[in-house]
């Protein structure tokens, strides 16, 4: 079953423990220098950490704009989105940029950016978010200026959705897949040389590998060694229980290695059947923090931006990673029942 990343925003969204009037924006501080590498048992341990809200993230940019047409109350209904971490999805030429300024803005506030790495050649196995760079030289390239542009500054990146999972689902097969466990490898290595940040590989979701030990060794072959562990249910819909439970049997298979889990969009689980494109009825999940109270699992996270489209698979879906704003009140609105 493919996820569909085809929800990546390749936009500025919010991420952050904070509410978004406080200090998404104002003076930059100065570039920091890169500091020496660190592996992950050196870096900051997650309990506790507070993430960035962005003033510039689809959800605010939206609900600023039903205020100015007078829809104050389903602008108070998008805030329950704006106002809590969602990620920042990095894709294409800018993706350097847009790291170091969110980066930047996050640690003048005092908080961690969170931010996705989503630009691995045959990205989405051409469907709705194909594209990605054009060779292995173009992405490693790309790599390196992502970390450039983190700095030494705190981040946690979510790597590459689909990428490990559509080796194992017939999408990327023999050369191929061989060649994106190595570039999937340099990455970790590449942003874990920043002390600061947290590198978690993508590990699809409890409907997608059935078989956790294949999962286990496609990220072993992908470098989740070097890394601080794995994501699942990115932008899927899976319980957080389900999503737990698959987390752990993956988790097993890597020796315990520790995970996140998206919750962005899972209140009232998977529609059924394979449907992951903007299924009708969703809700909101649990909210973004570090304290799951759950062994192993450093945190719920909203990795998937609430709100933004899958693709153009419903009626009315905008294209993928554009906000949908009866889309986003849907799962605000689900959430309270």
């Amino acid at each position: 079953m493919w996820r569909g990343a085809a929800a990546a925003a390749l936009v500025l969204a919010a991420a952050s423990g904070c509410t978004r009037a406080g200090g998404a924006r104002g003076e930059l501080p100065p570039p920091a220098s890169a500091a020496a590498p660190r592996g992950p048992q050196d870096r900051p341990q997650p309990a506790g950490q507070q993430f960035y809200v962005s003033a510039g993230g689809s959800a605010a940019l939206q609900a600023d704009a039903l205020r100015r047409e007078g829809r104050t109350d389903e602008a108070r209904e998008l805030d329950r989105i704006a106002d809590r971490p969602a990620a920042l999805w990095l894709g294409g030429p800018d993706a350097a940029e847009k790291a170091e300024r969110l980066t930047r803005l996050a640690a003048a506030a005092g908080r961690t950016a969170l931010l996705v790495a989503y630009d691995i050649p045959h990205r989405d196995c051409g469907q709705y978010s194909a594209g990605g760079a054009a060779d292995a030289a173009a992405y490693r390239a790309w790599i390196a200026d992502v970390a450039a542009g983190i700095g030494d500054r705190p981040a946690w990146v979510v790597l590459e959705p689909d990428a490990v999972a559509h080796t194992l689902d017939g999408c990327v097969r023999g050369a191929l897949a061989d060649e994106r466990y190595g570039l999937l490898a340099d990455a970790v290595r590449e942003l874990g040389r920043r002390p600061r940040v947290r590198v978690y590989l993508d590990a699809g979701n409890a409907g997608w590998v059935k078989e956790p030990d294949r999962m286990a060794d496609a990220l072993r072959r992908s470098g989740v060694r070097d890394a601080d562990g794995f994501a699942v249910n990115v932008a899927n819909f899976y319980t957080t229980a389900d999503s737990a439970a698959y987390g752990r049997r993956v988790s097993r298979g890597l020796g315990g290695a520790r995970f996140v889990i998206d919750t962005s969009r899972n209140g009232n689980g998977p529609l059924g059947g394979t449907e992951w494109c903007n299924p009708p009825g969703r809700a909101l999940g649990d909210a973004p923090t570090t304290r799951t109270g759950l062994e192993g699992i450093d945190a719920y996270l909203w990795i998937k931006n609430p709100g933004e489209s899958d693709g153009q698979c419903r009626p009315g879906a905008p294209a993928p990673g554009r906000f949908w704003t009866e889309y986003a009140l849907d799962l605000v609105r689900n959430a309270r029942r």
